[in-house]
């Protein structure tokens, strides 16, 4: 599960995004634009609850336009958060998507989950079965 989260969708990084893990031989099997409720955003960040930087999880992801993704292959969660890079996009290394296009640890343009059962989890928020393809 991936989110372009708004900072890449106003930016217009995307399509680079996409390309990337595209060209790395990733699959991407759902995709869709949506404008993140606060109900979904409270159940994607629900592990995050009562730490200082929630509250501002929940306005910044609800603030615009994310692009959500099912993405599959082999190894996908480890391949796309090394693809990812550090959260910190401080601490990103150059050609990583935070380390080429971020700067900020509030806008760090990419939410990747960390594990397959965190994937089906926050799969299931964002898509329906129905919306993610073979």
């Amino acid at each position: 599960m991936v989110l372009l989260k708004p900072d890449a969708v106003s930016r217009g990084l995307c399509g680079e995004v996409i390309r990337r893990f595209e060209q790395r031989g990733l699959i991407i099997a759902g995709m869709k634009m949506l404008k993140v409720s606060p109900q979904q955003a409270k159940r994607h960040y629900q592990e995050h609850v009562g730490k200082p930087f929630y509250p501002d999880l929940i306005d910044y992801i609800t603030s615009g336009p994310v692009v959500a993704l099912a993405v599959k292959g082999n190894q996908a969660v480890k391949v796309l958060r090394t693809m990812m890079g550090a959260t910190n996009p401080v601490d990103a290394l150059p050609g990583t998507i935070r380390g080429d296009f971020a700067t900020q640890m509030e806008n760090n343009i990419i939410h990747g989950s960390d594990s397959l059962n965190n994937a089906t989890r926050e799969l299931d928020i964002f898509f329906s079965k129905e919306e993610i393809y073979e």
